[in-house]
């Protein structure tokens, strides 16, 4: 039943961690290294024969999850490691492993357009501010309700309907301005 459960938010988590993680931790973390560090956390606090609902095994796995991302941004963000001084010399090899996966099903071309997907996605995302950030994955990727929402944001539920539809209004033009250019 566990294997299960976590299995059935192994692709939420993920899209959350690349989302939450940023350009800076995405280009020097792997995302899969990152999701496995959450699931071991949650397993090793996890009596064994607890049963938890799924809702709070959800909320967490996720908030594992973030203290994960938050931790390894610190780590690189330290003076000695800090982005601004280094030079990109290869691409990101996990950027090649997310749209891999399918080659079998897909066309090199759709391939192409797969990857050039996920990195506009990437940096449309990157450009929302904190909090439109938290909004949208915790709605769209986290799949909580607004209620929920509201509850983790410490603020109204209207308040996060309106944040949630300002915050995919901009990802919209982001998208589109990107497509663009």
């Amino acid at each position: 039943a566990l294997g299960s459960l976590m299995a059935r938010h192994l692709p939420g988590l993920r899209a959350y961690v690349r989302l939450r993680a940023g350009r800076a931790v995405r280009a020097r973390e792997s995302d899969s290294d990152l999701v496995q560090s959450a699931y071991r956390e949650v397993l090793q606090d996890l009596e064994p024969d607890a049963s938890i609902p799924e809702t709070e095994f959800r909320q967490w796995l996720y908030k594992a999850a973030l203290r994960k991302v938050i931790d390894r941004g610190r780590f690189h963000g330290a003076e000695r490691r800090a982005v601004a001084r280094e030079v990109d010399l290869q691409r990101d090899p996990d950027r090649d492993g997310w749209v891999g996966v399918y080659g079998d099903v897909a066309t090199p071309s759709r391939i192409m357009s797969s990857k050039e997907s996920i990195e506009r996605i990437e940096a449309a995302f990157d450009g929302l501010d904190e909090t439109q950030r938290e909004v949208v994955l915790l709605a769209r990727v986290v799949g909580l309700s607004h209620a929920e929402i509201a509850k983790a944001m410490d603020r109204t539920e209207q308040a996060t309907r309106s944040l949630l539809s300002r915050a995919l209004a901009r990802l919209a033009t982001l998208l589109d301005q990107s497509s663009d250019g």
